[in-house]
């Protein structure tokens, strides 16, 4: 199987960590999450994966070029000379044959991506969306009316939608779909319907997160290191006992110097 990892985009909404390395080198755990989604591919049977870079691209290569990822996947790395989108970036990957699977760079899930694109295959689509469950909460009182009247009040109610995972499986007819310039994965959906495309849909409870916020990082970094197994890592090793070396009459001075130093700037 053939893979694109969309990991290209700016990152701005995880700032400021996104300042200095890519979205997809933030590190989950003891690796960054660009690799956690290069080896969940690999487990799946994928064997090329073509990265769509931009953005500190060159981190990015450097990484990879110097890391343990699995030595059967072949990797190549496609340029945007400007962003293009969530789906216009695969206009830079020739050859891309048959059904492919394409994923966000900033994913960090145990999604099973071999039975995603086994669904594809049986559903006969054009392209197949993976979705998760997220519940929201309201914490205020929703009211429903009709012509002025109250109809209905319900206290901060929890609304279930079915999200986009940033996971998906693309035949190779779509791409004709794609403009050329920017292309967002929403207004491709709407243009295969439109059409009267068949856009399948592949509901999941694998653990997923969108670490594409803050909020959600900090959440996938806990996960990580409290069920390291979940995502194919040993779990981390107990500290060892560390003996802290007495601080001799030498350094002493050194800290009081340090610390006159400070006192004066202030």
């Amino acid at each position: 199987m053939r893979a694109v990892i969309l990991a290209g985009g700016l990152g701005t909404r995880l700032r400021p960590y996104t300042t200095v390395i890519p979205k997809p080198l933030v590190p989950i755990g003891d690796r960054p999450v660009l690799e956690h989604i290069i080896r969940s591919l690999v487990r799946s049977g994928v064997d090329h994966i073509d990265l769509c870079v931009n953005h500190l691209g060159e981190l990015i290569l450097i990484y990879l070029a110097n890391s343990d990822v699995p030595p059967e996947v072949r990797l190549a790395f496609h340029w945007e000379r400007e962003p293009l989108g969530t789906a216009g970036a695969l206009a830079t990957v020739p050859d891309l044959e048959g059904s492919f699977i394409v994923v966000n760079g900033d994913v960090l899930t145990t999604l099973d991506y071999r039975a995603l694109f086994e669904h594809h295959k049986k559903q006969g689509a054009a392209l197949t969306v993976a979705m998760h469950g997220k519940r929201v909460n309201i914490d205020l009182g929703v009211i429903e009316s009709d012509n002025g009247l109250v109809k209905n009040y319900i206290e901060k109610p929890s609304l279930l939608y079915e999200v986009s995972m940033g996971a998906y499986v693309y035949d190779e007819r779509v791409l004709a779909y794609l403009p050329s310039g920017v292309c967002q994965f929403p207004d491709l959906v709407l243009k295969l319907l439109e059409a009267g495309e068949r856009v399948a849909a592949f509901k999941s409870d694998a653990d997923w997160y969108d670490i594409g916020t803050v909020g959600e990082y900090e959440r996938a970094s806990a996960d990580v290191e409290r069920y390291p197994e979940k995502y194919g890592l040993d779990p981390l090793p107990p500290p060892e006992h560390e003996v802290i070396p007495a601080i001799d009459g030498k350094q002493e001075d050194d800290l009081d110097e340090v610390a006159r130093r400070r006192a004066a700037a202030r």
